[in-house]
Formats: C-alpha cells, structure tokens, sequence
C-alpha cells in the first residue's frame, strides 16, 4: 500500500537557469507492485522531460540555460538483524547486510520489471516495514535518454552540437565505475548500495550492448551462450530455424543482428513486434536470441577471440543479470593422451590473461559451480550418448589456463611445459579464464566446456583442412550439448542455481 504522504511537485519553470523535470517526493510503498509502478512513473516523467528539451534545442527554441533530470531512487532503511539471519539461511540474495539504510538508483524499469518486483518483494518479506521510492538526485545523461532507434545528434550541426555540454548532463565516467562489484566502495556518509549496478552504469552498457551486439537488449535471455567462432553461430542459427518451423516448440522467436525477428509457426505478428532489418554489415560481437515468453531462452554472442573481448562483452551484459553464461569453444588440449575432438570441463582456471588484474586481484580463486559442472556433464553423457562408465573417454575435468599471446606456442617451451606441468592444466584457450573471473565478480553463473581442436605441445597444430573436418565432425554435437545443458539449468530454477559461492559477507541485496 502507498503512503499517503507521496505527493508530486510538478515545477517545470527554470531554477537558477535549470530547467528540472517534476519532481516526485519520495514515498512509502509495502508493496512491490506499487514501488515499481512509482518507479516506471518518476523514470517516464524525467525522459518525457528530456526529449521534450532536446527537440526545443535542436529547433533552437530552448528558454533555460540548463536541464536536468535524474533517476528514481528505491530506499529500505533497517532496525533489526534477526529477519535478516533468517532470510540469509534460505537464498543468497534479497536481504540486506546489517543495520542501516541501503539504496539504489533505477534505470528502464520497463526492461528490468520482472527483475525488480522479485528484488523489491523479497526484500519487503525478509525484513518488513516499507519501502521508499523517490527522485534521486543523480542526473540522467542526455544520451541515455534517446530510444533505441533515435539518432538525434546526426540531426544537429557540428557548432550547436558542441553547445549541448553547456545545457545538458553528459555521460560521467565517475558515476560508472565498478566499485560496488568489485568490493571496493565505500559508503562515507552515504547509503549502502542495493545492488550491484547504479543506474548509470546500467545505462552504458545497455548503449554499449546494442552497439557490439546489433540487437536490443529487451532481446537479451537468461542464459547465455559464448563462442569464440562462427562455426558455433551457424550452428545455432540452423537450430534456432528449426525451432521456428515446430508449432509446438517452446521458444516464440528468433532473433538476429538488426532486430529481424522470426516468430514460430502459428504465432501473430502482435505476439512480438520489432523494427529489423539486416545490417550491411554484422558488428563486432554478434548476437542472436532463441526467445521463450519468459525470458529464460538462450542467447549466443560471437565474442571473437581474445580475453578483451572476453571481458568487454560480459561486463555489458551482466547488468542484465542473466542466470548463468557458459562457454563453449575451442582449445589446445596439453596432454598426450586427449584426442581432437575429447571435451574439456574447466574446474579451476590459471588467469594468464591480465585483463582482470586490476578489477579482481590474481589471488582471487575462481570456484567450480556444482550445479553448472553438473548440468554440463549430464549434458555430455545424453547427448553423446555414451553408456555409463565411458565418459571419461570423451571427457576430461581439469585446469584451463587462458592467455593473452595468440602465438603462445612461440614462447620458450621449456617455460612453457614448467608452468603447465605446475598448474596441472589440460587445455589452454584465450577467453575462458577471462569469462569465469567476471562471472565470479559479478556474481553470475558460469561454466566452461571446450572442446580440443589442437595439440601444439604433441605436434598436432591445425591445418586449414583438417580443420574443416573437426568442424564438421563435432560443432553441431557441442552446441547440441550447451542446449541440453541450459535446459537442466532451467528445471533446476535460477534461486538454486544463485550459487552463495558467489556472494560475500558484505553483499548487495539484488541477485
């Protein structure tokens, strides 16, 4: 129920030269239908206000010196640890730690609806009394307010394009960092954080998604398939085709670059409505999406090769706040007795890539997730369909140590044998360390199965047509295996699957 002491001030006239959106007072809300409903309205009012400003500027007709708008805030304030001990023995999120007040700021409560009304419910059931729902008084950047086809900037000239710094709030690196996440904030003075992500650095990546990805990211699914080849991506596309031409599939839509959208047999045109059309070109980390009516499809991205990609694509898409992210490419197997073509599961990894090295420190160990290594081995044994005792001779649990050197085959070999024989890794790849760091510091699900498609150690390096042929031969049975493995992770439900292996002590209350 709603507060009655929530009131809106409609002001719109120029403050000090500032032309501010409504403000909307903050209000108590013990339910969370209502908070988010306040939310949607407070975020609604502030982008009306924007883009209204924005068009009087590009006519040239804009009275204010300034303008300015900001994000809706949720608030809960705690009294008491005893509700907290007992929600904390049931989930790994959606309580708070201690005593105190802990905050956030919203962005797209559209896009993050189902999301947030499971945060804000649960954290009125673990600890009671109210919560608060306000204008925060963090500015929302004039770009972040555009809609995802409108390209405004392109319509103004160069010279009153550079004046819009002087009128509006521009993106600030300062108010997107990683500090939450990385367990380096620091409240002085301020309200703990609620989650993860404040709401500008949810904006940037949702930008930066639609950019690497050529897809919107109300696309996005909840679990989420990563390849470092294209191989990996025809086979998905033939797989999502398929699905699309069986009435009884469970997935409504496909999905590919440019929002060209394909419904299943069967479907209207109203049951998903989207503006695609192919682009000239695919991006640099395509993205297609098998799409289920609640989300819980499955997304493949294109990563490309290489730890930066790795870490680029992950740190967008984690503010979406998937279930789980899994792997699946190719590696150099490091033992004589692995063949072309056996799996690797990676249970630990040696991060050689450094490109974590300053947001989660080498020290850090990165954990094997039971539920996932479960889901990934069961998928191996059904879909390869091996009988029982044989699975070893297909596949292989161990260490995956990742690099940032393409070449790392020409580096001194005797060093290289030390540090391989040392770590006991059996495969070596260039993004899955890299995938599993950020999974862990952003508390996301992850896996790795690869599959060896070389053996450089043993003289067994890849050739354009034996290559092919390993293509051919084992593509279609690995992506077939990340399917079946998402399905097991499904059935077992996302609150089992939030592993507490990935929260700490000191956790944001947000899954």
């Amino acid at each position: 129920m709603e507060n009655s002491n929530t009131h809106n001030n409609t002001l719109n006239a120029p403050i000090n030269g500032t032309l501010t959106a409504p403000f909307i007072a903050p209000g108590r809300f013990t339910d969370a239908q209502a908070a988010v409903k306040q939310i949607q309205a407070i975020y609604d009012n502030s982008l009306a206000h924007l883009r209204s400003s924005l068009d009087a500027f590009v006519a040239g007709t804009l009275k204010a010196g300034r303008v300015r708008a900001c994000y809706p805030f949720v608030r809960l304030r705690t009294q008491s640890l005893t509700r907290q001990a007992t929600a904390s023995k049931r989930l790994s999120f959606g309580f708070v730690q201690g005593v105190g007040t802990f905050e956030t700021t919203i962005t797209k409560p559209e896009l993050f609806e189902g999301y947030l009304l499971k945060q804000l419910d649960l954290l009125l059931k673990n600890h009671g009394g109210e919560l608060e729902v306000g204008t925060s008084n963090e500015p929302i950047p004039i770009h972040f307010s555009f809609a995802d086809h409108d390209h405004v900037e392109g319509n103004i000239p160069p010279e009153r394009r550079a004046l819009m710094r002087d009128v509006f709030d521009l993106p600030d690196l300062g108010a997107m960092n990683d500090d939450i996440a990385n367990g380096t904030f620091e409240a002085a003075g301020r309200a703990q954080p609620l989650s993860l992500f404040t709401a500008p650095r949810i904006d940037y990546s949702l930008h930066r998604l639609r950019h690497y990805t050529a897809t919107s990211t109300d696309h996005f699914q909840n679990y989420v398939l990563l390849t470092n080849y294209q191989f990996y991506i025809d086979e998905f596309v033939n797989l999502c085709r398929q699905e699309m031409a069986n009435p009884n599939s469970e997935y409504i839509a496909f999905v590919a670059p440019g929002n060209v959208v394909m419904r299943r047999v069967g479907l209207t045109a109203e049951e998903l409505d989207a503006l695609g059309k192919e682009p000239p070109r695919l991006p640099q980390m395509p993205a297609y999406h098998l799409v289920r009516k609640d989300h819980s499809g499955v997304t493949m991205v294109n990563i490309g090769v290489g730890p930066a990609n790795a870490k680029n694509i992950t740190d967008h898409i984690a503010v979406l706040r998937p279930h789980a992210w899994l792997m699946l490419g190719h590696c150099a197997g490091l033992r004589n007795s692995q063949a072309l073509g056996d799996y690797v599961l990676a249970h630990a990894y040696v991060r050689d890539d450094h490109v974590l090295d300053e947001d989660l420190p080498l020290w850090v160990p990165i954990p094997a997730l039971a539920e996932v290594q479960v889901a990934l081995q069961q998928a191996v044994a059904e879909v390869a369909q091996l009988p029982k005792g044989e699975l070893k001779q297909l596949l292989r649990t161990g260490t995956v140590a990742s690099t940032d050197n393409r070449n790392w085959e020409l580096l001194d070999m005797r060093k290289l044998s030390q540090r391989f024989n040392q770590s006991r890794a059996i495969a070596l790849d260039m993004e899955s360390a890299t995938i599993a760091a950020n999974g862990f510091r952003f508390r996301v699900p992850y896996g790795t199965l690869l599959c060896v498609s070389d053996k450089p150690l043993h003289g067994e390096i890849k050739l354009p047509g034996m290559a092919n042929q390993f293509y051919r031969d084992r593509v279609d049975q690995h992506l077939r295996i990340g399917m079946r493995a998402v399905e097991i992770l499904r059935e077992l439900g996302a609150e089992q699957l939030h592993s507490r292996k990935l929260r700490s002590f000191a956790e944001v209350a947000f899954q």
